[in-house]
């Protein structure tokens, strides 16, 4: 067996990052937190052109016909770059989502004349709802999709500008659903495992800027990055982020084959991408030292994204212990996941189940 991605993957990886480098640098993204979208349609085009948002989809709907794994270093890159686009709700989630329902819009949104976004059972928010086609719901009965038109949107904070957030009222019902509660874990592990992914580029992103920027800093007559408690801390980056990405590839290797514990998988990786990005989050402040934490230096734009990221799709501690109870769980897997009602049904059962406790003050909304 060979535990490497081929060829025409790494390709792909390495044409897409040359793309965005191109179309998203750094000033774009800036630029998406004032403007009025949030978005950056050039990129966005350019994606769609290089069929990146269709790897998933099949070659009958004029997709690339690939897996996760063909997926996964593409969702990397993005992350890298911090890229203002909802590419995992639309690549990741729904694509493959209503591909595999058989519905004709999956179609346009491979092609890139649509986008989605989503709301995992873990969150309450939507990402860049405001300018999607469609969302992609979750409740008790399955995993829903819903034109934007026929929903209700409320703008709400995030911490990262970019990605801009909004509380969605919508009437699930048989006629939006698209599949059952096997089809909804599915796409939730779609959907956490392209954060994990972009995680990973968002933690090397940093790791590449603050090695940059310790190499040129002088302090006492030398560079920082010649002190040992600087290089302590960069090595630890570096050791969080090889660790968690066999873990985010094993991950959408599980999910391509279908494997039995896929779940588990995708959970251990989103909580150790989760913590690498933070960690690298938290060193990279440090280092710069006091021009990390204006908003005029770019270093804000990834650590923030990353503070973000973490949150969604499961945070961290969540998905952590998620991983732990799905490993010692014989029930199906996705069904602590599945158990939680979606905050925006307006038509739902409880099942008698509990809330799950989520972080921040009592009456605060957690931000994604």
């Amino acid at each position: 067996m060979h535990f490497a991605f081929t060829e025409e993957q790494i390709e792909l990886r390495n044409a897409v990052r040359d793309l965005l480098a191109k179309e998203c640098p750094p000033e774009v993204v800036r630029r998406a937190w004032s403007g009025g979208a949030g978005r950056t349609d050039r990129a966005w085009n350019a994606m769609a052109e290089m069929g990146v948002l269709g790897v998933v989809a099949p070659e009958a709907i004029g997709g690339i016909g690939g897996d996760e794994v063909d997926l996964v270093g593409v969702l990397e890159e993005t992350g890298r770059a911090a890229l203002p686009e909802p590419i995992v709700e639309t690549a990741a989630v729904a694509v493959p989502l209503l591909a595999e329902a058989g519905d004709d819009r999956a179609a346009a949104l491979s092609e890139g004349g649509a986008c989605a976004s989503a709301i995992a059972p873990t969150d309450d928010l939507a990402v860049w709802a405001d300018t999607a086609d469609l969302l992609v719901l979750f409740d008790d009965t399955g995993v829903h999709a819903v034109a934007t038109s026929d929903a209700e949107l409320e703008r709400r904070h995030s911490v990262d500008g970019a990605r801009r957030l909004h509380r969605v009222v919508a009437r699930l019902g048989d006629s939006t659903r698209v599949g059952g509660p096997d089809a909804a874990a599915l796409a939730f592990d779609r959907g956490a495992l392209g954060v994990a992914a972009q995680l990973l580029g968002l933690g090397a992103q940093l790791l590449d800027t603050t090695v940059d920027y310790a190499k040129q800093r002088e302090q006492f007559g030398a560079p920082i990055g010649s002190f040992q408690a600087v290089k302590h801390h960069l090595a630890n980056v570096r050791l969080a982020l090889e660790f968690a990405a066999p873990l985010v590839y094993r991950a959408a290797w599980s999910i391509a084959s279908r494997d039995g514990e896929r779940s588990v998988h995708v959970s251990m990786a989103k909580a150790h991408a989760s913590d690498a990005a933070v960690l690298a989050s938290r060193s990279a402040l440090q280092c710069h030292g006091a021009i990390g934490y204006t908003t005029e230096h770019d270093l804000h734009l990834w650590m923030k994204r990353a503070w973000a990221l973490g949150a969604a799709w499961g945070s961290a501690p969540g998905t952590a212990a998620a991983s732990r109870a799905r490993s010692c769980d014989d029930r199906r897997p996705g069904a602590e996941i599945m158990s939680e009602a979606a905050p925006y049904c307006t038509e739902r059962t409880r099942r008698g189940r509990a809330w799950p406790e989520r972080p921040g003050p009592k009456g605060q909304e957690r931000e994604s």
